[in-house]
């Protein structure tokens, strides 16, 4: 339930839950999805109940057994803030990311009304880094949502980018992903949508990834904007920093 990872923002992945279910557009092609039918079809015991959610208790503990610091996305396969997940299973799912805190956590939902409402139960540690995930402008209120939570490193997945976002409040806003939908029926991703948000993110001095341009192939596509790569990161939190030093 946890693996190195090739998403080119993070290293590793951690699955305490896995399964979901459509709530916007940015959900129509789900790659998750598509995996975990995929890992049930091979036996994989994890998936069992393929996309259905599902909770993994014998999985919480595990980067507190990863002694060498690394940067983990939390529920690749998931969305820890889905209504079916219960507040204690969350509340277990932080208290063992606090306690792991020679790690950094990358937590993603689209799920951002029930962040805002559960945020001030939650044990919040410098090391947990939460985003939203907002596919078009009709989902940029997850922004504001973001804001009201006690996370000290908040960013954005602006993947898999639909539309343009031409008027992005990137107020206490610390990092900025962009992508293109990859895979199956991949929608197209426009050049000068990318553009506008990475020149939003400089003028607001934003850390700026970008990810992939995607499509039905997104190795050749690549990732190079401008003729170069984008691989801004959020700065550490001074706290978590003198943990890593």
């Amino acid at each position: 339930m946890a693996t190195k990872s090739a998403i080119e923002w993070t290293e590793s992945t951690w699955n305490p839950l896995t399964g979901c279910t459509k709530i916007s557009p940015g959900c129509q092609h789900c790659y998750a999805e598509r995996m975990a039918l995929r890992l049930k079809a091979m036996g994989q015991p994890n998936y069992a109940n393929g996309f259905k959610l599902t909770l993994h208790e014998q999985v919480l503990e595990l980067p507190l057994q990863w002694k060498k610091p690394q940067t983990i996305f939390v529920n690749s396969m998931s969305d820890l803030f889905h209504k079916d997940v219960p507040l204690d299973f969350i509340k277990k799912v932080f208290d063992v990311m606090r306690r792991a805190h020679w790690h950094r956590f990358q937590v993603l939902t689209k799920r951002s009304e029930r962040l805002a409402e559960l945020s001030s139960d939650l044990p919040w540690a410098s090391n947990i880094w939460m985003g939203v995930s907002v596919e078009n402008e009709r989902y940029a209120f997850r922004i504001d949502h973001l804001r009201e939570t006690g996370a000290q490193v908040k960013f954005l997945s602006l993947e898999p980018l639909l539309g343009p976002l031409n008027h992005l409040d990137l107020d206490h806003i610390n990092w900025v992903i962009v992508g293109g939908e990859s895979g199956p029926g991949a929608r197209p991703l426009e050049r000068s949508w990318v553009v506008d948000i990475r020149d939003q993110c400089k003028s607001a001095g934003v850390p700026f990834f970008f990810k992939q341009w995607g499509g039905a192939n997104k190795k050749r596509a690549g990732r190079e904007l401008d003729g170069r790569t984008w691989d801004e990161m959020p700065e550490i939190p001074v706290t978590m920093r003198a943990v890593l030093i």
